[in-house]
C-alpha cells in the first residue's frame, strides 16, 4: 500500500463514513482499510480520524487534509482521463449547499440538465437554509440568498429577488385592497419569521419618493416561506414573500400582487465556493452553468412563473 493508495482511502472512509464502505469501494477488507489509514497517520504524524466502536469522527487536521487532499486527486483524475482518452471531460463528485425553497423550486431544473450534460460528475446536493461552513463541512459550493457576511468565500452573482406583497382574490374582496403601505395596518398580515424583522416592512418607491417601514400585525407566522404562500392561499390574510415563491400563484390567479409600485429593497443569489487556489475545473463548470442559467432581472419577475 502506497502514499497514493492511503490518501484515497482517507477520502473514501470520510466520503462515506465508515471503514466498511471505504473499503468496498477500493476493493479491500476492513482491516486492511483500518491498517492505511494509520500508516497515513503514523506518516503525516497527525490523528486523523477518532475511532469509537461506534463510530467514527474526523479531527481538525484530518479535516484539513482530507479538503486539501481531495481535490489533489480530483486534478490527478482529471489529467488522466484527458492523457488516456483524449479528452477533458470533467469527473468527480460535487458536494453543494443549497436554500431549500428556492433550491427545490429554481435550482433543481439546472442542476438535473449540469447532470445530464456532464455524465461523470456526481453530485451531492444538500437542501438547508442553514449557511453551512464550505470548508470544515466538505463542500464544494453553495447558493446563498441575501447579504453576503465578510468571509474568505468568492461569490458570483446568479440574480436578485425583491420580496412581493400577496393576497388571494376572496380575501381582498372581503378586507378591500391596499393603496399604501400605511393601510397595511388595517388587514391581517401573515409573517415569515425567516426574515431579519418580520413584523416591520419596507417599502421603496423610486428616486423622489422616500422609503417607508410598516409595523403589521398578525396572528399567523411561519418560519417557512411556502407555509405562508399556502396561508396567503387560504384567504387568511397579506403575505410578504420572496418572488421566486410567489409568482406562480401569482401568475395562476390563485394570488394578486399588491402595491407593486412599492417595492421592497431587493437582495441578491449568488453561488460560492472556498477562496484560496483555483477550485477544480468540474466546480468552475458548475459555476459557469449557473450564471448562464438565470437572468438578472430574474425569469419569474418578468413573465415565466416556473420551471
Amino acid at each position: 500500500m502506497n502514499r497514493y493508495e492511503c490518501d484515497r482511502m482517507l477520502v473514501a472512509v470520510l466520503e462515506l463514513g465508515s471503514f466498511a464502505a471505504a473499503a468496498r469501494r477500493m476493493g479491500v477488507s476492513a482491516a486492511t482499510a483500518s491498517k492505511m489509514i494509520a500508516r497515513l497517520e503514523t506518516e503525516l504524524g497527525v490523528q486523523l480520524i477518532k475511532r469509537t466502536t461506534r463510530a467514527l469522527s474526523v479531527t481538525e487536521a484530518g479535516q484539513t487534509y482530507f479538503e486539501g487532499v481531495r481535490r489533489l486527486l480530483e486534478s490527478l483524475d482529471e489529467l488522466d482521463a484527458a492523457v488516456t482518452a483524449g479528452t477533458v471531460e470533467p469527473t468527480g463528485r460535487l458536494r453543494i449547499s443549497v436554500p431549500h425553497t428556492f433550491g427545490v423550486r429554481w435550482l433543481v431544473p439546472s442542476l438535473n440538465a449540469f447532470a445530464a450534460h456532464y455524465e461523470r460528475i456526481s453530485l451531492d446536493v444538500t437542501f438547508s437554509d442553514d449557511a453551512v461552513n464550505l470548508v470544515l463541512e466538505g463542500y464544494d459550493a453553495a447558493v446563498r440568498i441575501g447579504r453576503l457576511a465578510e468571509s474568505t468565500l468568492i461569490a458570483r452573482r446568479l440574480t436578485s429577488s425583491r420580496d412581493w406583497l400577496v393576497a388571494a382574490p376572496a380575501y381582498l374582496q372581503a378586507r378591500g385592497t391596499p393603496q399604501t403601505p400605511a393601510d397595511l395596518a388595517a388587514h391581517d398580515c401573515i409573517i415569515d419569521a425567516n426574515f431579519r424583522d418580520p413584523y416591520i416592512w419596507g417599502f421603496e418607491a423610486g428616486e423622489h419618493t422616500p422609503a417607508t417601514r410598516v409595523a403589521v400585525e398578525s396572528r399567523l407566522s411561519f418560519s417557512n416561506a411556502e407555509a405562508v404562500l399556502d396561508a396567503a392561499c387560504a384567504e387568511l390574510g397579506i403575505a410578504r414573500i420572496p418572488s421566486f415563491v410567489a409568482a406562480a400563484s401569482v401568475a395562476s390567479g390563485d394570488l394578486v400582487r399588491l402595491l407593486p409600485e412599492w417595492t421592497s429593497p431587493g437582495t441578491g443569489v449568488y453561488v460560492l465556493h472556498p477562496a484560496g487556489q483555483r477550485p477544480p475545473r468540474k466546480v468552475r463548470l458548475l459555476i459557469d452553468w449557473l450564471v448562464d442559467h438565470f437572468d438578472d432581472p430574474p425569469s419569474w419577475e418578468t413573465g415565466h412563473a416556473g420551471p
